[in-house]
Parts: C-alpha cells; structure tokens; sequence
C-alpha cells in the first residue's frame, strides 16, 4: 500500500497564464516542502496541456511526484508519476491498463456507493469529496463534510484523500476524521511557499 503525504497539493491551470507560472508555482510550493502534485486543466487543448507537463517534469525531476488528472494518455506522454480520475473519466481497469502497474492511480469518489466501489478496483487511493463548499468545479456534488471522512474511513483500508475547499483552518478536524491526506487548491495560491509550509506545520 502506498504512502500519500499529507499535503496533497494541486496546480490548477485556471490559474495561471503559461507554462512559465505554473512552473514558478509549483517550484514555490516545493520550496515550502510539497512533495505531491498534481496538475489540473480542465479546459485547455491537449496539446497546451503535454506542454505543460513536460515542462513541469523536467523542472521537478525527482524532487516531487507528478500526478496528471484525467488524462491516462497525457499521464504516459508525459512521464508523470500517476493519475487521477474522476467518476466521469476512464474506468480504473482501462485507465490501469494505460498507465501500467508502477505509476499510482487515485479514484474521485463523492458518496459511499461510489467509495465502496473504488475500494473493489486497481487503484492505489481514494479520494472524497467535497468536504466542503468548493469553487473549483463548475457544478460541485453535495457536500458530504467531515462526518462524511469518518464513514469513509470505515469504507476502505486505502490511503483516504480529501478534497474540497478544506483550509488551514479545517485540515486538522478533517486529518482528524481519518483522512490520511488533504488536497488543496485555493488555500495555496496566495504566497505558496508560505502556505505550504503552514500546512505542514498544521498536519504533522
């Protein structure tokens, strides 16, 4: 079983313009001790997208694993380190047949049913939410809070994400809940190396 560290951070590309600020960005959050990330682009052209992602693996190298989201081909072309998929996206069994068995894979989950079924498949872990109210996506599912980690926890014995509008102020209640990880957006944009740090300082 793998070890997701406790601060699970994402570049999303929505906010940043060009390969040079989401470099400089994830270069900040590494400086404050990241060592998972993730890039988002929920819009961009494809090839926008692999551009962005090699660029970002040549910066990073060794230092930081890579996790591309939704895209198992982008994921290869790119080298990165894993992926990501949401309930939309390709199964866990065609995506792990894409991806291969030494990269990591993580299933977006959103109620138990849906948790209870990524427990039954070949991904490496689960993540939940939104934990809380979240302006990331477009059309958010139901915010399921952090009662919702706790039945999670009695759900699954796979290393626990969660994600979704969780702050400084919240990540220690939800690590508490039994997440064994927090993805964050929002909370690190402003001063990332800062940030990060605080983060970590909360999570232990």
């Amino acid at each position: 079983m793998i070890q997701v560290p406790r601060l699970y951070a994402i570049v999303d590309s929505a906010h940043f313009r060009g390969t040079r600020a989401i470099c400089a960005y994830a270069e900040e959050l590494m400086g404050g001790g990241v060592t998972l990330l993730q890039y988002r682009n929920k819009s961009g052209p494809a090839l926008d997208m692999l551009e962005h992602a090699r660029a970002l693996k040549m910066m990073v190298g060794k230092r930081a694993r890579l996790i591309m989201n939704d895209r198992a081909d982008l994921c290869v072309a790119a080298d990165f380190d894993g992926l990501h998929i949401g309930q939309d996206d390709l199964s866990p069994s065609s995506a792990r047949l894409v991806i291969g068995e030494h990269r990591w894979l993580g299933v977006s989950t959103h109620n138990p049913a849906q948790l209870r079924q990524a427990d039954e498949v070949p991904c490496d872990y689960v993540a939940l939410g939104p934990i809380f109210e979240t302006r990331s996506k477009e059309k958010p599912d139901p915010v399921v809070g952090v009662e919702g980690v706790r039945k999670a926890r009695t759900l699954t014995a796979k290393p626990l994400v969660a994600i979704g509008g969780i702050t400084r102020g919240t990540a220690a209640s939800v690590l508490a809940a039994g997440a064994d990880s927090v993805a964050i957006i929002s909370d690190l944009l402003s001063e990332p190396r800062k940030s990060a740090e605080e983060f970590l300082a909360i999570l232990g």
